[in-house]
């Protein structure tokens, strides 16, 4: 099926939901990326700073950028000037640079605390007294050029869906406490709207309990290359 059939059919799903679809193009071509373009699509997810920055350099200048990978403090200086949202912050330490390199470019970048919530230890992430201690932290309230919007996890690699909905759902319930308790809002650092859970595996079960974006990728373009 055709790139654009693809979104479409994954929108119309989402349709009922509060979701939307974030296209995960890493390793993608730029032709590809350009078809995803035409079919409308907007939002792209990378993994790679790299990759992100070549690509966004040839590209539309209304794409906006989703840096979903693991991101060292080293590479934040080469997406600041442009990305739209990081997926992945698990420090304070890191939030630290973004703020330094969003002041360089007078930006406020929009930053998505990454959770912890799979068995696997190749994942990362805070777990959830850690991200509440960084939130509380006088160190945090003193950044003015990021701001926190909410999460993002992913569930363990595994067929048993019912442990996908466990770890999403524990997701949803910290995020739904922290806007419930306003938790950082008064720093005006931190506005909770966006739950990033879900890729292409299990992107409908995340969609069914919450998630604001999904990161969908091989279910569009196929295997990757």
């Amino acid at each position: 099926m055709a790139i654009a059939e693809q979104i479409s059919l994954i929108n119309k799903q989402l349709n009922d939901s509060n979701a939307r679809l974030i296209v995960v193009t890493k390793t993608r071509s730029i032709e590809e990326l350009q078809e995803t373009y035409a079919a409308g699509a907007l939002e792209f997810g990378e993994n790679r700073v790299q990759e992100m920055v070549e690509k966004q350099a040839v590209l539309p200048k209304d794409i906006l950028w989703h840096q979903i990978g693991h991101l060292q403090t080293n590479k934040v200086k080469y997406i600041a000037p442009f990305v739209h949202l990081i997926h992945s912050v698990d420090s304070l330490n890191l939030l630290k640079e973004i703020n330094k390199q969003a002041a360089k470019h007078e930006r406020v970048i929009d930053c998505l605390l990454q959770i912890y919530i799979a068995t696997e230890e190749s994942k990362f992430g805070l777990d959830f007294a850690e991200a509440e201690a960084l939130l509380e932290d006088p160190a945090f309230a003193e950044l003015q050029h990021i701001r926190i919007v909410g999460l993002m996890g992913m569930a363990s690699f595994t067929a048993d869906e019912e442990q996908i909905r466990q770890e999403f759902q524990s997701l949803a319930d910290f995020f739904q406490k922290l806007k419930n308790n306003k938790t950082g809002v008064s720093t005006g650092l931190v506005e909770w709207i966006e739950l990033s859970m879900g890729m292409s595996g299990d992107y409908l079960i995340a969609a069914a309990l919450g998630a604001t974006l999904v990161r969908v990728g091989s279910a569009i373009y196929g295997p990757r290359h």
